[in-house]
């Protein structure tokens, strides 16, 4: 695992799983993931948060290791999502004199995970409160669904630190060679997505702090370029394109409608229009809904299927609700040899999505694509890059 220097008297303690082939169940993480804590090491000393219980044994010999035979006054918990909180019963019997700090949502959670006592041993915070630990103080800022209603962060004031729990994390390992721009995104948009409101929300808190480093719950410590991130997290939360052009999403069941999307894609290419092209059968349905939030223009072209639409484009938009997709504009290819169906049930789902604009002009097509089809097919390119 790749070594994290943070500053001299706080430590990096968490551990890397590259095990891993599925976070939360759901999302696909082929370089796995970490799970980030962190020890402040001052007249008292406060752990910050746990980690996955599939990570136990390699945080606690971390953990000891950065002690160096010390107890830990406190542990303080920002999340109670068990792959940052399913050691706390370990880590309270480890060190019964340690107190627990954490809101009052945090608790009555914390009450349902576990199975210790939690009497006399709680420091309740809540917006606004501060705990030093000697030289250092940690100031405690509420961060309610983001993405948890418990949820909250931490400012360090002495050497200017947040402790941003999910917020500026991403899908990775830290030592995975990849751009932090592309596994943050898909992280964000499908884990934290929903709730912008609330993000703008602590971007705001965020703004009259000032912050020379980022310590998130997954992935890298962010020491430099902070306006870079901050501005993509700001960006993502107003829901606003990051990128003028289509993503063109389809779902052929025998290589018909996935013709029909090559030629469009093909013809905005030759426009000069920025386009991504995928088939929401077979590509991570995680990043198609990644891929959607970045354009500001999307194509959906589906086959129909049983008197409705086929089933992994109607999931593909079921995701894409289900995270407040909005703010896009949208077109309707459907294909139906007899009683195409597809596109009525693409214009009912997309039309309950907030401030998504949908083409006047949609295009059936009858089975295979043919001259005129693919005439209908310009036209509605233009009737969408004309919106």
């Amino acid at each position: 695992m790749k070594d994290v220097f943070v500053t001299d008297s706080i430590r990096y303690v968490g551990v890397d799983d590259r095990t891993i082939d599925l976070f939360e169940s759901q999302y696909k993480v082929p370089n796995g993931v970490s799970y980030n804590s962190y020890v402040i090491l001052d007249d008292k000393v406060a752990v910050m948060d746990t980690v996955d219980r599939r990570a136990t044994e390699a945080w606690l010999e971390k953990l000891e290791g950065a002690l160096q035979g010390r107890r830990p006054d406190y542990l303080v918990v920002h999340h109670m999502e068990p792959d940052h909180a399913a050691n706390i019963q370990t880590l309270a019997e480890r060190y019964p004199s340690m107190q627990i700090v954490g809101n009052a949502k945090t608790f009555t959670m914390m009450q349902r995970f576990f199975t210790f006592d939690l009497s006399g041993r709680t420091v309740e915070v809540k917006e606004g409160s501060t705990l030093s630990l000697g030289s250092h103080t940690l100031t405690f800022v509420m961060a309610p669904m983001v993405h948890w209603p418990e949820a909250m962060v931490s400012y360090e004031s002495s050497e200017k630190i947040l402790f941003s729990a999910d917020g500026f994390g991403k899908f990775g390992a830290l030592d995975a060679d990849e751009p932090w721009e592309d596994e943050a995104r898909r992280y964000y948009l499908n884990i934290v997505g929903k709730y912008g409101a609330q993000v703008q929300a602590l971007l705001k808190k965020a703004a009259a702090l000032d912050i020379a480093m980022i310590c998130p719950l997954h992935g890298p410590v962010l020491k430099e370029n902070l306006g870079h991130y901050i501005g993509l997290y700001d960006k993502w939360s107003r829901y606003e394109p990051e990128i003028e052009g289509v993503f063109l999403a389809y779902a052929s069941i025998h290589g018909n409608t996935a013709q029909a999307a090559r030629f469009m894609a093909g013809e905005l290419e030759r426009r000069g229009v920025p386009v991504k092209c995928v088939d929401v059968c077979r590509a991570d349905m995680a990043q198609c809904v990644a891929d959607a939030f970045t354009y500001s223009r999307m194509i959906c072209a589906a086959s129909s299927y049983d008197g409705g639409l086929f089933p992994p484009m109607e999931d593909f938009l079921h995701h894409l609700r289900a995270k407040t997709y909005r703010n896009r504009k949208a077109a309707i290819v459907e294909n139906g040899t007899w009683a195409p169906s597809a596109g009525k049930v693409m214009g009912e789902i997309l039309g309950a999505m907030k401030d998504v604009a949908i083409c006047e002009k949609q295009v059936t097509i009858p089975s295979a694509v043919k001259v005129p089809t693919e005439a209908a097919l310009r036209e509605l390119l233009d009737a969408l890059l004309a919106m």
